[in-house]
């Protein structure tokens, strides 16, 4: 299993425009983070789960959980993810996970409570530049979930939250990274040490 934690700063947190995904709080950058987490070419990635925190107006937050196992009738274009992440925003939530479509759920966690949920299964990593390389690490990675921040990177406030759960820091470039980028690159890691 390999999991993907994406913060979402300004993702809004209602119904949006799906033919203005930036203004919606930057809800492409997630949709393209869904995208490389999930998508192989002609197929779905097997035991991959990814987490959207969305922390926007007006509602926040709210926490989308997109299992690739479960998944049905998403395809790797930003609109037909938009337009999952919209109907479960529409939904009137909870604490407890609510299924919107096969293989999405969505809730009303904060990021801690979300954490603390993840922490019994997952090794959580927080990606940041000045973490260590995950190319020299990644043979002790086991289990792994990233937390990555989007084009506003993560705030001190859930940084604060985030190093409270995290097992280490890692990098996959001094350099700032587009978000999607940085899925992208964890995934040929994990591919190329064969982890599952």
């Amino acid at each position: 299993m390999r999991g993907f934690l994406i913060i979402g700063n300004e993702a809004f947190t209602e119904p949006f425009n799906l033919s203005d995904l930036p203004g919606a709080g930057r809800i492409d950058i997630l949709c393209r983070c869904v995208s490389q987490a999930l998508f192989l070419s002609h197929s779905i990635r097997k035991g991959v789960e990814v987490y959207l925190m969305l922390l926007g107006e007006p509602d926040p937050p709210k926490a989308i959980r997109i299992r690739s196992d479960e998944l049905r009738r998403m395809s790797p274009d930003e609109r037909n993810i938009a337009g999952h992440i919209r109907k479960a925003v529409g939904y009137k939530l909870t604490k407890d996970w609510t299924e919107t479509n096969s293989g999405i759920h969505a809730s009303k966690k904060t990021l801690k409570e979300l954490l603390t949920e993840l922490s019994t299964s997952w090794e959580i990593y927080y990606l940041r530049e000045d973490g260590k390389d995950l190319h020299e690490q990644v043979s002790k990675i086991k289990n792994p979930l990233f937390i990555i921040g989007d084009h506003i990177g993560v705030k001190r406030a859930e940084e604060d939250i985030i190093l409270e759960f995290t097992k280490d820091i890692l990098s996959v470039s001094r350099l700032s990274l587009m978000a999607e980028q940085c899925v992208a690159i964890v995934n040929y890691e994990l591919d190329r040490a064969g982890i599952i």
